[in-house]
Order: structure tokens, then C-alpha cells, then sequence
């Protein structure tokens, strides 16, 4: 969540920034806040980038997965010891993951059935590539009550 959340700061800082300096081009402040929000960007992209990696969550891995076996699966190392004793942990686990996906500007509420049993969060429905089968995935990973997630999402292009 932490780095979605770094991700979501750097876009909007990079926003706010490229209309500062527009204004205020020849401004020598102009030119140092420029240099910080790049490093802050290139600091925000590589810690998605890692954690993208770390988890195997990259394009190349999702296509490799799905032409193998037909769904991707990932387990969060952290949970995945405790069973889940609420019974109401899954539903709220569910609804957090409805919420973000609501959120979302490239993922579809719509599109992506959630369920969750025990902790397991079990995505299905089509997207548009397998970035976006990472995406769902990341934040599925990225919520609270979550010890695995299985992925039966299939990619399918956007009709014109």
C-alpha cells in the first residue's frame, strides 16, 4: 500500500510541478524543486518497479504464469501462517479490494469479481492486459486480512 500510495504522490507532485514550471520557468527555485521532485519520481518509480519484481508480478512473468497453469497465484509471506478466526474478516477483506478497484483509474470495479475465503482473495473476470492483471493483483496483495492471492483474471483487449 506504501508504495502505491508513493506511486500516486510522485504523479501528482510530477502534475503540480510541471504547471509550476511552465509558470514559473526561469526561476532559479524553480530549477531546484525541479531536481528534487525528479529524484523523488525516479525513487517512487523504482520502489514500484521492485516490488513488482519481488513479487512477480511484472507482464512477462503474469503471461508466463497464465500460459502455464491458467491463473497466477501469490502468497503474502507475512500471513500466511494465520488462519483467519473473523468471520467477517473476509468480507471486509473483499470490500477493501472492491474499494480500491473503485478507486482505480485503469482497473474495473465492473470487470473483476473478488471473493475471499479465509484469506485467500480469488480474482476473475477480464482486463485489458496482463499490466493490469499485476495491478489487481498488487492491490490485492496490498490489504490488510490478505495471505494469498489467486488470479483467473484473462486478458481481454478492449472493444472499439
Amino acid at each position: 500500500m506504501r508504495t502505491f500510495l508513493a506511486l500516486v504522490l510522485g504523479i501528482a507532485a510530477g502534475g503540480a510541478a510541471v504547471w509550476f514550471y511552465c509558470t514559473y520557468r526561469d526561476d532559479p527555485r524553480v530549477r531546484s524543486a525541479e531536481q528534487k521532485l525528479e529524484t523523488v519520481a525516479k525513487s517512487a518509480r523504482d520502489t514500484a518497479q521492485n516490488e513488482l519484481r519481488v513479487l512477480h508480478l511484472r507482464p512477462e512473468d503474469i503471461r508466463d504464469e497464465l500460459a502455464r497453469s491458467g491463473q497466477v497465484v501469490r502468497r503474502a509471506a507475512v500471513g500466511a501462517g494465520h488462519a483467519i478466526a473473523d468471520a467477517t474478516a473476509d468480507a471486509r477483506v473483499t470490500a477493501a479490494i472492491k474499494a480500491k478497484l473503485i478507486a482505480s483509474r485503469e482497473l474495473s470495479a465492473l470487470n473483476i469479481s473478488v471473493n475471499t475465503t479465509a484469506g485467500v482473495v480469488t480474482l476473475s473476470g477480464a482486463v485489458s492486459s496482463s499490466e493490469h492483471i499485476s495491478k489487481a493483483i498488487l492491490l490485492a496483495m496490498e490489504t490488510d486480512g490478505v495471505r494469498e492471492v489467486v488470479s483467473t483474471l484473462q486478458v481481454r483487449p478492449k472493444a472499439k
